[in-house]
């Protein structure tokens, strides 16, 4: 099914992320969490883009084992470090998988990559459009603004830009303050950009990602975040219940607030996905229903 239509179709959407393993040797963990995600119904899975020189081999693996477990696929591409020809058989391979969504970015960039063939995630959208591949195509978006640019208005103009080649809908980069958030979605429509925008949220369960996760997205810590990571960080069991209490609060307020959807990264780990959507379970099935015709 096409992303687009469950928005078409649904209050709100419930989705989580994973990532493929580096090595083949790594599927076995990946398919019992995959296993796990199934009993918890969500609309889609996104899968991010294989690290390492297997180009989107792996991603392509791991979206037909989502289908497989009746889950609808998100496969993500990059295109920065990458031909024309490489990104032409890697949508070809996710094809050939059965993907029909794919979330088009433009990726990190790696020291000594030779490539020019895409600077920008604008690039990648329209070459897929123009290569006559019939995927939903997604996109994007920084609550917080991206590092790279030089203003918020910048910023949400070049995302305009994105929509007005076809993405049907936003996936945002993770942010810990709401308001962030909401106040985003004030620019975001005055622009004129009206496509669903699904909120990221990550929960934030062991003293390493604050320093690891945070820092290479650059999301701001508000000071409550702060204070629970001061009081628990020597406390693993404590610090996991407290990062998951935190994104529960802060999903029932984005559904309070009326998001398009939520996007759990949840790190492969389906332990805290199943408490996190036990915890907000009542507000799902409320909120996450079939919109009346």
């Amino acid at each position: 099914m096409r992303i687009a239509e469950l928005f078409r179709r649904k209050n709100a959407v419930w989705s989580f992320e994973v990532f493929p393993p580096k090595a083949q040797s790594g599927m076995d963990g990946i398919n019992a969490t995959l296993a796990e995600l199934a009993d918890l119904s969500p609309d889609y899975v996104s899968v991010t883009y294989s690290a390492g020189g297997s180009r989107n081999a792996h991603t392509a693996e791991v979206a037909r084992k989502v289908r497989a477990l009746g889950m609808e696929p998100l496969a993500h591409i990059t295109c920065v470090n990458s031909t024309r020809q490489e990104v032409l058989s890697a949508l070809e391979n996710l094809k050939a998988s059965g993907v029909e969504n794919v979330l088009a970015l433009r990726g990190d960039r790696v020291e000594g990559a030779t490539s020019s063939d895409f600077r920008y995630a604008s690039d990648l959208i329209s070459f897929i459009n123009s290569n006559g591949f019939d995927f939903d195509v997604s996109a994007a978006c920084y609550p917080e603004g991206h590092p790279e640019s030089e203003s918020m208005l910048a910023d949400v103009r070049h995302l305009k830009e994105k929509v007005d080649l076809g993405v049907t809908h936003l996936n945002s980069q993770l942010f810990f303050d709401n308001d962030d958030f909401f106040r985003f979605m004030d620019m975001v429509r005055l622009a004129g950009i009206d496509v669903p925008v699904q909120a990221g949220v990550m929960p934030l369960v062991k003293a390493s990602q604050f320093g690891g996760i945070v820092k290479m997205t650059a999301a701001k810590i508000p000071s409550k975040m702060s204070r629970m990571y001061a009081r628990f960080a020597e406390d693993p069991e404590s610090l996991c219940e407290a990062g998951i209490a935190y994104a529960t609060d802060q999903i029932i307020d984005l559904l309070s607030g009326g998001v398009d959807g939520v996007h759990l990264y949840i790190m492969n780990n389906a332990y805290v996905a199943r408490r996190i959507t036990e915890n907000v379970r009542p507000f799902l099935d409320k909120l996450c229903s079939e919109k009346r015709s």
